[in-house]
Protein backbone atom coordinates (compact mmCIF):
# COMPACT_ATOMS: atom_id res chain seq x y z
CA UNK A 1 0.00 0.00 0.00
CA UNK A 2 1.39 3.71 -0.70
CA UNK A 3 2.10 5.14 2.44
CA UNK A 4 0.57 8.22 3.57
CA UNK A 5 3.93 10.09 3.84
CA UNK A 6 4.60 9.77 -0.05
CA UNK A 7 0.50 10.20 -1.08
CA UNK A 8 -0.82 12.59 1.66
CA UNK A 9 2.08 14.75 1.61
CA UNK A 10 -0.82 17.23 -0.77
CA UNK A 11 1.82 17.90 -3.58
CA UNK A 12 1.02 20.31 -6.30
CA UNK A 13 -0.44 17.29 -8.06
CA UNK A 14 -3.58 16.95 -5.66
CA UNK A 15 -4.17 20.67 -5.66
CA UNK A 16 -6.86 20.43 -8.16
CA UNK A 17 -8.73 17.50 -6.37
CA UNK A 18 -8.74 19.96 -3.21
CA UNK A 19 -9.65 22.51 -4.78
CA UNK A 20 -13.09 20.86 -6.35
CA UNK A 21 -13.66 19.34 -2.43
CA UNK A 22 -13.27 22.94 -1.07
CA UNK A 23 -15.86 24.53 -3.43
CA UNK A 24 -18.68 22.38 -1.99
CA UNK A 25 -17.28 22.26 1.64
CA UNK A 26 -16.77 24.87 3.10
CA UNK A 27 -19.39 27.42 0.82
CA UNK A 28 -20.33 29.84 3.65
CA UNK A 29 -23.74 30.62 2.13
CA UNK A 30 -26.20 30.04 -0.78
CA UNK A 31 -25.19 30.88 -4.09
CA UNK A 32 -27.89 33.51 -4.06
CA UNK A 33 -29.08 34.27 -0.56
CA UNK A 34 -31.33 37.25 0.31
CA UNK A 35 -31.17 39.71 3.31
CA UNK A 36 -32.36 38.40 6.26
CA UNK A 37 -36.06 39.84 7.03
CA UNK A 38 -36.69 42.61 9.64
CA UNK A 39 -37.67 40.66 12.54
CA UNK A 40 -40.89 39.20 12.37
CA UNK A 41 -43.22 40.12 15.44
CA UNK A 42 -44.36 36.10 16.72
CA UNK A 43 -45.85 35.98 19.59
CA UNK A 44 -43.91 34.24 21.74
CA UNK A 45 -44.20 30.32 22.55
CA UNK A 46 -45.27 30.62 26.54
CA UNK A 47 -46.75 33.74 28.64
CA UNK A 48 -44.94 31.97 31.87
CA UNK A 49 -41.83 30.07 30.57
CA UNK A 50 -41.60 27.19 27.65
CA UNK A 51 -42.14 23.46 27.83
CA UNK A 52 -38.68 21.83 28.95
CA UNK A 53 -37.40 20.08 25.45
CA UNK A 54 -37.57 16.94 25.06
CA UNK A 55 -34.41 14.95 24.04
CA UNK A 56 -34.05 15.31 20.37
CA UNK A 57 -35.00 17.50 17.59
CA UNK A 58 -36.11 21.30 18.43
CA UNK A 59 -38.67 23.44 16.53
CA UNK A 60 -37.76 26.52 15.46
CA UNK A 61 -39.71 29.72 13.47
CA UNK A 62 -39.16 33.20 13.00
CA UNK A 63 -36.01 34.11 11.65
CA UNK A 64 -33.82 30.80 10.48
CA UNK A 65 -32.37 31.53 7.47
CA UNK A 66 -29.68 31.86 5.92
CA UNK A 67 -28.04 30.66 9.13
CA UNK A 68 -24.41 29.11 8.26
CA UNK A 69 -22.02 27.49 10.75
CA UNK A 70 -24.24 28.53 13.50
CA UNK A 71 -22.51 29.19 17.00
CA UNK A 72 -24.79 29.07 19.76
CA UNK A 73 -24.57 30.65 23.07
CA UNK A 74 -27.00 32.02 26.06
CA UNK A 75 -26.14 34.54 28.16
CA UNK A 76 -26.51 34.53 32.00
CA UNK A 77 -30.24 36.87 31.50
CA UNK A 78 -31.11 33.25 29.43
CA UNK A 79 -30.94 35.00 25.59
CA UNK A 80 -30.03 32.65 23.25
CA UNK A 81 -27.77 34.32 20.61
CA UNK A 82 -26.68 32.86 17.16
CA UNK A 83 -23.95 34.51 15.08
CA UNK A 84 -23.29 32.82 11.35
CA UNK A 85 -21.44 33.24 8.26
CA UNK A 86 -21.72 36.79 6.80
CA UNK A 87 -23.69 36.88 3.40
CA UNK A 88 -22.30 36.60 -0.09
CA UNK A 89 -20.95 39.60 -2.22
CA UNK A 90 -20.42 41.54 0.91
CA UNK A 91 -24.67 42.15 1.14
CA UNK A 92 -25.02 43.73 4.20
CA UNK A 93 -21.64 44.59 4.91
CA UNK A 94 -20.57 40.84 4.27
CA UNK A 95 -19.77 40.40 8.36
CA UNK A 96 -21.14 38.15 11.05
CA UNK A 97 -24.56 37.54 11.51
CA UNK A 98 -26.66 37.88 14.53
CA UNK A 99 -29.40 36.31 15.65
CA UNK A 100 -31.67 36.17 19.00
CA UNK A 101 -34.22 34.35 20.75
CA UNK A 102 -36.17 35.04 24.29
CA UNK A 103 -38.33 32.65 24.81
CA UNK A 104 -35.34 29.56 24.81
CA UNK A 105 -34.62 29.70 21.14
CA UNK A 106 -37.89 28.16 20.00
CA UNK A 107 -38.92 32.11 18.20
CA UNK A 108 -35.75 33.72 16.45
CA UNK A 109 -35.38 36.93 15.20
CA UNK A 110 -32.34 38.85 12.84
CA UNK A 111 -30.46 41.69 15.09
CA UNK A 112 -28.12 42.63 12.51
CA UNK A 113 -24.27 42.44 11.77
CA UNK A 114 -21.81 42.96 13.53
CA UNK A 115 -20.25 45.52 12.11
CA UNK A 116 -20.84 47.16 8.38
CA UNK A 117 -17.98 46.10 6.41
CA UNK A 118 -15.29 43.95 6.60
CA UNK A 119 -12.54 45.16 8.86
CA UNK A 120 -9.90 47.35 6.25
CA UNK A 121 -6.91 45.60 7.70
CA UNK A 122 -8.28 42.05 6.29
CA UNK A 123 -9.13 43.47 2.57
CA UNK A 124 -5.29 44.60 3.07
CA UNK A 125 -3.76 41.53 3.49
CA UNK A 126 -5.94 39.98 0.57
CA UNK A 127 -4.72 43.31 -1.45
CA UNK A 128 -2.82 40.81 -3.99
CA UNK A 129 -5.54 39.55 -5.55
CA UNK A 130 -9.32 38.38 -5.08
CA UNK A 131 -11.08 39.72 -1.75
CA UNK A 132 -12.65 37.85 0.42
CA UNK A 133 -16.38 38.06 -0.21
CA UNK A 134 -17.79 37.66 3.79
CA UNK A 135 -16.55 36.43 7.14
CA UNK A 136 -17.28 33.11 7.64
CA UNK A 137 -18.07 30.42 10.44
CA UNK A 138 -17.64 32.22 13.79
CA UNK A 139 -17.11 31.17 17.54
CA UNK A 140 -18.69 32.62 20.58
CA UNK A 141 -17.06 31.97 24.11
CA UNK A 142 -17.27 33.71 27.29
CA UNK A 143 -14.40 34.47 29.72
CA UNK A 144 -14.25 36.23 33.08
CA UNK A 145 -17.04 38.54 31.67
CA UNK A 146 -15.63 38.70 28.18
CA UNK A 147 -17.20 37.69 25.34
CA UNK A 148 -14.30 36.51 22.46
CA UNK A 149 -16.13 36.10 18.54
CA UNK A 150 -13.55 34.15 16.73
CA UNK A 151 -14.11 34.66 12.80
CA UNK A 152 -12.40 33.36 9.61
CA UNK A 153 -11.71 34.92 5.85
CA UNK A 154 -10.29 33.04 3.29
CA UNK A 155 -9.65 33.42 -0.49
CA UNK A 156 -12.52 30.61 -1.32
CA UNK A 157 -11.20 27.37 -2.30
CA UNK A 158 -7.81 27.73 -1.34
CA UNK A 159 -5.60 27.50 2.27
CA UNK A 160 -4.93 31.18 2.05
CA UNK A 161 -7.32 31.48 5.08
CA UNK A 162 -7.12 33.57 8.74
CA UNK A 163 -8.84 33.07 11.68
CA UNK A 164 -9.17 36.75 13.67
CA UNK A 165 -11.00 38.07 16.61
CA UNK A 166 -13.35 40.58 18.06
CA UNK A 167 -14.52 40.82 21.92
CA UNK A 168 -17.22 42.59 24.00
CA UNK A 169 -18.44 42.66 26.90
CA UNK A 170 -21.67 42.18 26.64
CA UNK A 171 -24.22 40.77 23.91
CA UNK A 172 -27.25 42.65 24.06
CA UNK A 173 -27.21 45.31 21.46
CA UNK A 174 -29.54 47.42 23.65
CA UNK A 175 -26.46 47.42 26.33
CA UNK A 176 -25.11 51.15 26.57
CA UNK A 177 -21.69 49.27 26.96
CA UNK A 178 -22.08 47.18 23.51
CA UNK A 179 -19.21 47.07 20.93
CA UNK A 180 -17.45 44.37 18.98
CA UNK A 181 -13.52 45.51 19.23
CA UNK A 182 -11.62 43.69 16.79
CA UNK A 183 -8.55 41.97 17.88
CA UNK A 184 -7.04 41.45 14.62
CA UNK A 185 -5.58 37.80 13.86
CA UNK A 186 -5.40 35.02 15.27
CA UNK A 187 -3.72 32.54 13.30
CA UNK A 188 -3.29 32.07 9.36
CA UNK A 189 -2.38 29.73 6.92
CA UNK A 190 -0.84 28.31 5.17
CA UNK A 191 0.70 27.16 8.65
CA UNK A 192 4.94 26.41 8.85
CA UNK A 193 6.75 24.71 11.57
CA UNK A 194 3.81 21.86 12.42
CA UNK A 195 5.84 18.72 11.56
CA UNK A 196 9.40 19.05 11.56
CA UNK A 197 9.27 15.74 9.55
CA UNK A 198 6.50 16.98 7.48
CA UNK A 199 6.87 20.48 6.31
CA UNK A 200 4.50 20.71 4.20
CA UNK A 201 1.54 19.49 6.93
CA UNK A 202 -0.49 22.84 7.22
CA UNK A 203 -4.22 23.02 8.61
CA UNK A 204 -6.61 25.56 7.22
CA UNK A 205 -7.49 28.16 9.21
CA UNK A 206 -11.02 28.35 9.73
CA UNK A 207 -13.83 26.88 11.67
CA UNK A 208 -12.32 28.20 15.48
CA UNK A 209 -14.27 26.31 18.37
CA UNK A 210 -12.72 27.33 22.10
CA UNK A 211 -12.50 24.92 25.28
CA UNK A 212 -11.07 24.73 28.23
CA UNK A 213 -9.23 22.02 29.77
CA UNK A 214 -10.16 20.82 33.35
CA UNK A 215 -7.14 23.41 34.38
CA UNK A 216 -9.25 26.14 32.70
CA UNK A 217 -6.07 26.28 30.26
CA UNK A 218 -8.21 27.62 26.72
CA UNK A 219 -7.26 25.55 23.39
CA UNK A 220 -8.72 26.29 19.68
CA UNK A 221 -9.63 23.37 17.48
CA UNK A 222 -9.53 24.42 13.81
CA UNK A 223 -9.11 23.27 10.36
CA UNK A 224 -10.86 22.55 7.38
CA UNK A 225 -9.69 19.72 4.63
CA UNK A 226 -6.13 19.34 4.13
CA UNK A 227 -4.19 17.82 6.87
CA UNK A 228 -7.86 17.72 9.03
CA UNK A 229 -8.29 19.35 12.81
CA UNK A 230 -5.48 20.75 14.52
CA UNK A 231 -5.72 22.06 18.61
CA UNK A 232 -3.85 25.23 19.23
CA UNK A 233 -2.98 26.00 22.68
CA UNK A 234 -4.13 29.92 24.19
CA UNK A 235 -3.70 32.08 26.36
CA UNK A 236 -6.30 34.35 28.37
CA UNK A 237 -6.93 36.95 28.26
CA UNK A 238 -5.63 37.62 24.51
CA UNK A 239 -7.62 34.97 23.52
CA UNK A 240 -4.42 34.36 20.79
CA UNK A 241 -1.98 31.57 20.27
CA UNK A 242 1.11 30.77 23.47
CA UNK A 243 4.58 31.70 22.50
CA UNK A 244 5.86 28.73 19.96
CA UNK A 245 2.34 27.51 19.47
CA UNK A 246 3.68 25.73 16.52
CA UNK A 247 5.32 23.32 17.75
CA UNK A 248 2.66 22.20 20.82
CA UNK A 249 0.16 22.23 18.01
CA UNK A 250 -1.91 18.48 17.89
CA UNK A 251 -3.29 17.08 14.40
CA UNK A 252 -6.11 15.23 16.42
CA UNK A 253 -8.24 14.34 13.55
CA UNK A 254 -7.79 13.20 9.92
CA UNK A 255 -9.50 10.67 7.60
CA UNK A 256 -6.94 10.16 5.25
CA UNK A 257 -8.81 9.79 2.06
CA UNK A 258 -9.29 11.60 -0.80
CA UNK A 259 -9.85 15.30 -0.45
CA UNK A 260 -9.78 14.68 3.56
CA UNK A 261 -13.62 15.93 4.17
CA UNK A 262 -13.68 16.89 7.46
CA UNK A 263 -14.04 20.14 9.02
CA UNK A 264 -15.98 22.81 11.52
CA UNK A 265 -14.65 21.16 15.01
CA UNK A 266 -16.27 21.29 18.18
CA UNK A 267 -14.86 19.97 21.30
CA UNK A 268 -17.44 19.95 24.43
CA UNK A 269 -15.94 18.72 28.54
CA UNK A 270 -18.43 16.38 30.13
CA UNK A 271 -17.90 13.41 32.73
CA UNK A 272 -14.21 13.39 32.31
CA UNK A 273 -14.74 13.33 28.44
CA UNK A 274 -13.34 15.12 25.88
CA UNK A 275 -15.46 15.09 22.45
CA UNK A 276 -14.70 16.51 19.42
CA UNK A 277 -17.55 16.68 17.03
CA UNK A 278 -16.73 17.63 13.18
CA UNK A 279 -18.39 17.40 10.34
CA UNK A 280 -18.12 15.38 7.32
CA UNK A 281 -17.76 15.05 4.11
CA UNK A 282 -19.04 18.13 1.53
CA UNK A 283 -21.72 21.08 2.03
CA UNK A 284 -23.26 22.90 0.08
CA UNK A 285 -24.54 21.11 -2.93
CA UNK A 286 -28.27 22.03 -2.56
CA UNK A 287 -29.97 18.51 -2.92
CA UNK A 288 -26.44 16.59 -3.16
CA UNK A 289 -24.85 17.48 -0.06
CA UNK A 290 -23.63 15.07 1.91
CA UNK A 291 -22.72 16.53 5.18
CA UNK A 292 -23.27 14.95 8.51
CA UNK A 293 -21.90 15.27 12.22
CA UNK A 294 -19.40 12.90 13.39
CA UNK A 295 -18.02 12.49 16.93
CA UNK A 296 -15.04 11.08 19.34
CA UNK A 297 -14.14 11.35 22.62
CA UNK A 298 -10.97 11.09 24.64
CA UNK A 299 -9.62 11.48 28.32
CA UNK A 300 -6.83 13.92 27.18
CA UNK A 301 -7.61 17.24 25.54
CA UNK A 302 -5.16 16.53 22.82
CA UNK A 303 -6.22 13.21 22.08
CA UNK A 304 -6.34 10.42 21.01
CA UNK A 305 -10.21 10.74 19.85
CA UNK A 306 -11.98 7.45 19.56
CA UNK A 307 -15.03 6.49 18.27
CA UNK A 308 -17.62 4.33 19.89
CA UNK A 309 -16.00 1.32 17.69
CA UNK A 310 -12.58 2.49 19.04
CA UNK A 311 -10.94 3.96 15.62
CA UNK A 312 -9.12 6.87 16.48
CA UNK A 313 -10.50 9.68 14.44
CA UNK A 314 -6.61 10.59 13.24
CA UNK A 315 -6.88 7.59 11.07
CA UNK A 316 -10.65 7.54 9.93
CA UNK A 317 -12.48 7.25 12.99
CA UNK A 318 -15.79 9.21 13.93
CA UNK A 319 -19.27 7.69 15.39
CA UNK A 320 -22.13 9.42 13.22
CA UNK A 321 -24.30 11.42 15.24
CA UNK A 322 -26.55 13.43 12.83
CA UNK A 323 -27.04 13.12 9.45
CA UNK A 324 -29.44 13.90 6.35
CA UNK A 325 -33.22 13.05 7.24
CA UNK A 326 -36.53 14.11 6.14
CA UNK A 327 -36.39 17.72 4.96
CA UNK A 328 -32.95 18.25 6.71
CA UNK A 329 -30.26 17.60 3.93
CA UNK A 330 -26.44 18.53 4.40
CA UNK A 331 -26.53 18.77 8.19
CA UNK A 332 -23.47 20.23 9.39
CA UNK A 333 -21.65 22.95 10.55
CA UNK A 334 -21.66 22.85 14.32
CA UNK A 335 -21.40 24.27 17.56
CA UNK A 336 -22.44 22.87 21.36
CA UNK A 337 -24.07 25.24 24.48
CA UNK A 338 -24.44 22.64 27.55
CA UNK A 339 -27.44 19.74 25.48
CA UNK A 340 -27.66 21.76 22.53
CA UNK A 341 -26.73 21.11 19.36
CA UNK A 342 -26.88 23.44 16.98
CA UNK A 343 -26.42 23.01 13.00
CA UNK A 344 -26.98 24.32 9.64
CA UNK A 345 -29.13 22.34 7.02
CA UNK A 346 -30.96 22.71 3.65
CA UNK A 347 -34.22 22.27 3.70
CA UNK A 348 -35.84 20.64 1.00
CA UNK A 349 -39.81 21.75 1.75
CA UNK A 350 -38.67 25.20 1.21
CA UNK A 351 -39.46 25.69 -2.53
CA UNK A 352 -39.82 29.94 -1.92
CA UNK A 353 -35.95 29.58 -1.19
CA UNK A 354 -34.48 26.39 -2.07
CA UNK A 355 -31.29 25.28 0.02
CA UNK A 356 -30.76 28.47 2.22
CA UNK A 357 -29.08 26.90 4.81
CA UNK A 358 -31.03 27.20 8.08
CA UNK A 359 -30.36 27.10 11.37
CA UNK A 360 -31.66 23.14 12.64
CA UNK A 361 -31.26 22.80 16.99
CA UNK A 362 -31.16 19.41 18.80
CA UNK A 363 -31.25 18.80 22.26
CA UNK A 364 -29.07 15.38 22.98
CA UNK A 365 -29.35 12.74 25.80
CA UNK A 366 -26.44 10.58 27.05
CA UNK A 367 -26.11 7.14 27.17
CA UNK A 368 -23.29 4.80 27.81
CA UNK A 369 -21.30 8.40 27.86
CA UNK A 370 -21.73 8.93 24.33
CA UNK A 371 -24.43 12.05 22.63
CA UNK A 372 -27.18 10.84 21.06
CA UNK A 373 -29.78 12.52 19.20
CA UNK A 374 -33.33 12.01 17.23
CA UNK A 375 -33.31 11.76 14.21
CA UNK A 376 -37.57 10.49 14.00
CA UNK A 377 -39.52 12.30 11.12
CA UNK A 378 -42.75 12.58 12.08
CA UNK A 379 -44.98 15.53 10.21
CA UNK A 380 -47.32 17.59 12.26
CA UNK A 381 -51.01 16.53 12.09
CA UNK A 382 -53.89 18.34 13.31
CA UNK A 383 -55.66 16.46 16.50
CA UNK A 384 -58.24 19.67 17.15
CA UNK A 385 -58.99 23.30 15.25
CA UNK A 386 -59.68 26.06 16.97
CA UNK A 387 -63.62 26.74 17.53
CA UNK A 388 -65.26 30.62 16.73
CA UNK A 389 -65.57 32.79 19.88
CA UNK A 390 -68.52 35.44 20.63
CA UNK A 391 -67.46 37.89 23.29
CA UNK A 392 -68.57 40.84 24.64
CA UNK A 393 -66.61 44.11 23.77
CA UNK A 394 -63.39 44.76 26.00
CA UNK A 395 -63.22 41.46 26.97
CA UNK A 396 -60.85 38.19 26.52
CA UNK A 397 -60.99 36.09 23.33
CA UNK A 398 -59.75 32.47 23.52
CA UNK A 399 -58.57 30.05 20.68
CA UNK A 400 -57.28 26.67 21.26
CA UNK A 401 -55.57 24.09 18.73
CA UNK A 402 -53.73 20.99 18.96
CA UNK A 403 -51.49 18.91 16.78
CA UNK A 404 -48.77 15.86 16.88
CA UNK A 405 -45.88 15.38 15.18
CA UNK A 406 -41.59 14.38 16.03
CA UNK A 407 -40.31 16.44 16.67
CA UNK A 408 -42.79 18.42 18.53
CA UNK A 409 -44.48 21.15 16.47
CA UNK A 410 -44.36 24.55 17.07
CA UNK A 411 -47.83 26.80 16.75
CA UNK A 412 -48.18 30.06 15.05
CA UNK A 413 -50.68 31.95 15.12
CA UNK A 414 -52.20 34.52 12.38
CA UNK A 415 -54.85 37.02 12.23
CA UNK A 416 -57.15 38.54 8.88
CA UNK A 417 -59.27 41.60 8.94
CA UNK A 418 -59.35 41.03 5.08
CA UNK A 419 -61.55 37.70 4.79
CA UNK A 420 -58.27 35.81 4.74
CA UNK A 421 -56.64 37.66 1.77
CA UNK A 422 -53.35 38.62 3.95
CA UNK A 423 -52.29 37.35 7.19
CA UNK A 424 -50.39 39.12 10.05
CA UNK A 425 -48.39 37.66 13.33
CA UNK A 426 -52.01 37.75 15.53
CA UNK A 427 -51.65 39.78 18.82
CA UNK A 428 -52.26 37.11 21.08
CA UNK A 429 -50.52 35.67 24.26
CA UNK A 430 -49.74 31.99 23.67
CA UNK A 431 -49.52 29.15 25.98
CA UNK A 432 -47.96 26.03 25.25
CA UNK A 433 -49.10 22.49 26.60
CA UNK A 434 -47.45 18.90 26.46
CA UNK A 435 -50.54 16.29 26.80
CA UNK A 436 -50.02 12.49 28.00
CA UNK A 437 -51.21 11.26 24.43
CA UNK A 438 -48.40 12.82 22.81
CA UNK A 439 -50.08 16.21 21.37
CA UNK A 440 -49.15 19.49 21.75
CA UNK A 441 -51.57 22.03 22.72
CA UNK A 442 -51.60 26.02 21.87
CA UNK A 443 -54.06 28.51 23.81
CA UNK A 444 -53.94 31.66 22.62
CA UNK A 445 -55.84 34.51 24.55
CA UNK A 446 -56.99 38.11 22.81
CA UNK A 447 -56.36 40.11 26.03
CA UNK A 448 -58.74 42.50 25.23
CA UNK A 449 -61.75 42.37 22.01
CA UNK A 450 -62.62 45.48 20.84
CA UNK A 451 -65.71 45.76 18.58
CA UNK A 452 -63.43 47.08 15.66
CA UNK A 453 -62.16 43.48 15.41
CA UNK A 454 -65.44 42.27 15.58
CA UNK A 455 -65.01 39.71 12.21
CA UNK A 456 -61.27 38.98 12.59
CA UNK A 457 -60.37 35.69 11.83
CA UNK A 458 -57.77 33.47 13.23
CA UNK A 459 -55.46 30.59 12.57
CA UNK A 460 -52.30 28.06 13.74
CA UNK A 461 -49.81 26.95 11.57
CA UNK A 462 -47.77 23.60 13.61
CA UNK A 463 -44.25 23.64 11.91
CA UNK A 464 -41.77 21.48 12.82
CA UNK A 465 -38.73 21.02 10.35
CA UNK A 466 -39.98 18.59 8.00
CA UNK A 467 -43.40 20.16 7.27
CA UNK A 468 -46.47 22.28 8.54
CA UNK A 469 -50.25 21.96 8.83
CA UNK A 470 -52.66 24.91 9.13
CA UNK A 471 -56.19 25.24 10.86
CA UNK A 472 -59.01 26.41 8.64
CA UNK A 473 -59.55 30.10 10.23
CA UNK A 474 -62.35 31.08 12.50
CA UNK A 475 -64.05 34.36 13.36
CA UNK A 476 -63.92 36.37 16.41
CA UNK A 477 -67.36 38.02 16.97
CA UNK A 478 -67.20 40.71 19.35
CA UNK A 479 -70.84 42.33 20.66
CA UNK A 480 -71.25 45.81 21.59
CA UNK A 481 -71.69 46.62 25.41
CA UNK A 482 -75.08 46.50 26.44
CA UNK A 483 -76.55 49.93 25.87
CA UNK A 484 -74.06 51.04 23.14
CA UNK A 485 -74.75 50.09 19.12
CA UNK A 486 -72.58 48.35 17.02
CA UNK A 487 -69.56 50.26 16.23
Amino acid sequence: MTSRHRFWSRPASIVAVLTLALAGAAMPASADPKTPAAPTALTQQSAAGSLDDLVGGKSVVGATSPIHDPALIIDDAGTWYVYSTGLLARENGGTIQMWSSRDEGTTWEYTGTVWDEIPAWIDERYADGVLPENLWAPEIYENDGTYYLYYSASRFGTDNSITALATNTTLNPEDPDYEWVDQGLVVESPVMGLDPGNPDKTFNAIDAGIIEDADGKPYMSIGSFWYGIFLVPLEWPSGKPVEDWQSQTVNIADRFVPGNPIEAPYIIHRDGYYYLFTSFDFCCRGADSTYKIAVGRSESITGPYLDKEGRDMFGGGGSILLESHGAMNGVGGQSVFGDYLAFHYYDRTNTAAPYIPTLGLQKMGWEDGWPTVDQTVELPELVSAPAAATVRDGHKAHFTASATGTPEPVAVWESSDDDGATWQPADVTQRAERNDDGTYTSAVEVKKALATQDGRLFRATFSNPHGTVTTDPVELTVNAKPGKGRM
